[in-house]
C-alpha cells in the first residue's frame, strides 16, 4: 500500500467556502476509484481554533491498494482538475507499513498529519516497530484510521490518523485538518 498527499498553501484572506464547495461538488467523483482504500477531503482554516492560526490549505490524503491506482490517478482527469485550479502540487508518498480503519471511514471529521525525521543511525525495523506502538495507541484512543509509513527519500515516518472528533488533538508539528469528504469505495 501507498499513502499520497499534496497540499495546497491558499492566502491567508482566501475564502475557504469556495474549498468546502469544491469538495462538496466533487467529492463524490472519487467514491469508486479502483485501487483506492480510501481519499480524504482534507482543509485547514486559519480561522478555525485547531489550525492556530498557521495557513489556509488543501491537502486531500490518499490510501492506494496499488501503485497503479496512484498513477492512473496522477495522469487522469481528477488531477488535471486539480492543475487546473492551483497549479501542479508536489506530490508526496509514503510506503505504508501499517495501516487500520473502520469499514465506515464517514464518522471522521477531523485528521491529523506527523512527519517525523527517522534518525540516521536508527534500524529501520525499530523505527517500525515504535510507529506500530503508537499507531495501536492512537486507535486505542479513538482513531478512525491510522496509518503509519515511511519515505526513504527523506527518511522520514508518516503517522496519519482520521477522528471522530477534534477532542485532545493538538501538537506543534501535528497538521491538524477538517474533514470534508471520504471517499472509500466497497471493492
Amino acid at each position: 500500500m501507498l499513502t499520497m498527499q499534496y497540499r495546497i498553501a491558499l492566502p491567508a484572506d482566501y475564502d475557504m467556502a469556495i474549498i468546502r464547495k469544491r469538495i462538496a461538488d466533487r467529492g463524490h467523483f472519487t467514491d469508486e476509484l479502483p485501487q483506492l482504500a480510501f481519499k480524504a477531503y482534507l482543509y485547514a482554516d486559519r480561522q478555525a481554533p485547531y489550525a492556530a492560526a498557521r495557513e489556509n490549505r488543501y491537502a486531500p490524503f490518499y490510501l492506494w491498494r496499488d501503485p497503479q491506482g496512484m498513477n492512473d490517478f496522477l495522469g487522469g482527469a481528477g488531477f488535471a482538475g486539480v492543475i487546473a485550479s492551483f497549479g501542479r502540487p508536489i506530490v508526496q508518498t509514503w510506503s505504508a507499513w501499517q495501516a487500520e480503519t473502520l469499514p465506515d471511514l464517514s464518522i471522521a471529521t477531523h485528521a491529523t498529519c506527523e512527519s517525523v525525521a527517522i534518525p540516521e543511525r536508527a534500524a529501520l525495523s525499530t523505527v517500525r516497530d515504535t510507529e506500530h506502538a503508537n499507531l495501536r495507541a492512537d486507535l486505542d484512543r479513538g482513531a478512525v484510521a491510522a496509518i503509519s509509513a515511511f519515505d526513504p527519500t527523506h527518511w522520514t515516518a508518516l503517522r496519519f490518523r482520521l477522528w471522530r472528533d477534534i477532542t485532545g488533538l493538538s501538537g506543534e508539528n501535528v497538521d491538524i485538518y477538517q474533514v470534508g469528504h471520504i471517499s472509500q469505495p466497497k471493492h
